[in-house]
């Protein structure tokens, strides 16, 4: 009997399109050192087929960045990919939006970004300003559980008062992979639906919305259980099938190696070693394993969404590298102040 799988309610925790078209021949791949950045455009159908907004992705993909020269890389490449997708001129006016509750950390992106966004309006109201500055405003507008009102609907009224020609919103975001969390960030022209990612969606911050140009920016901060456990399972098939080939002796094939780089890399697994580990488990497809991991977490309250305990220190570089980009990319002379 033909089992037919949903595949919505186990795909639902990402907000990343990387999650859906990596390795697809229709993308774009540049290579900057060892930051990885593609760029992705959907078509009408290929955005329905994954339930993702046609339009424009670009996803950067990169290593620690707690490292301090890793961390001035992902800040160069971030601030140059973003120019390409910003459009504006002298006159511009450009709301920035911080999404999320900074009372909970790895929500916290978008209000941390806000605290160190450069806002030009009032300057431009009171004094002169010199040339290589547009006009910028920046909002925190929290989340509906506090404010009791639409994040959208809040950002629809201070539209309707300043008419920026650009809104740029910012996000934490859910991850479908363990390898991605914090240390992707993903530029999109669709907007975004805050909470999505994490089953809680909400009004869209978009153009059908608002009538302008919506660019979001967002990291993935946190991943659920299902992922989790359904990544590790592949990791040991990796390391498993790894070890059979390059150890000779039997006894060392599940001995973990000192550096497990590999890990990372597409290692073909046959289907005999997966049965080796797991048995009748290791005869599941993808699908099929996140379905069984999902059944057995979800009834009794186990697929938490989860965040690394550096959450803490992560988010105030994460916050760091993107407030630096959008001013860079918003004013030409940011550098000389």
């Amino acid at each position: 009997m033909n089992h037919e799988i949903d595949l919505e309610k186990y795909t639902v925790h990402t907000d990343l399109a990387i999650d859906y078209v990596e390795n697809k021949e229709f993308n774009e791949v540049n290579l900057y050192d060892d930051i990885k950045v593609t760029n992705t455009v959907l078509t009408e159908k290929l955005a329905r087929e994954i339930n993702k907004k046609p339009g424009r992705y670009i996803t950067i993909q990169f290593e620690d960045v707690t490292d301090y020269s890793n961390k001035e890389k992902v800040k160069k490449v971030f601030t140059n990919e973003l120019k390409k997708i910003v459009e504006i001129n002298s006159e511009s006016r450009v709301l920035i939006v911080g999404l999320g509750n900074n009372k909970s950390t790895p929500d916290a992106l978008g209000p941390l970004v806000i605290d160190n966004i450069l806002i030009t309006n009032h300057l431009f109201e009171y004094s002169n300003v010199e040339d290589g500055f547009i006009r910028t405003f920046g909002i925190k507008p929290g989340v509906f559980a506090a404010t009791g009102i639409e994040t959208s609907d809040f950002i629809k009224g201070i539209v309707k008062e300043i008419n920026p020609d650009l809104i740029i919103a910012i996000d934490a975001l859910a991850s479908g992979s363990v390898e991605r969390l914090n240390k992707t960030i993903q530029i999109t022209d669709t907007g975004i639906s805050p909470g999505g990612g994490i089953g809680n969606k909400r009004k869209e911050i978009s153009y059908e919305e608002f009538g302008v140009k919506v660019i979001a920016i967002g990291v993935p901060t946190v991943v659920d259980a299902v992922t989790i456990v359904s990544d590790t399972i592949n990791y040991m098939y990796k390391h498993y099938s790894y070890n059979k080939m390059n150890i000779k002796n039997p006894k060392n094939k599940l001995i973990s190696a000192l550096n497990n780089n590999y890990l990372k890399e597409n290692i073909e697994v046959e289907e005999s070693d997966k049965k080796s580990l797991l048995g009748i488990i290791g005869n599941f497809k993808e699908e099929e394993l996140r379905e069984l991991i999902f059944e057995v977490l979800t009834p009794i309250g186990y697929n938490l969404m989860v965040t690394p305990k550096e959450i803490d220190f992560i988010i105030e570089i994460l916050s760091d590298i993107i407030s630096s980009g959008i001013n860079n990319a918003l004013h030409e002379n940011v550098d000389n102040l």
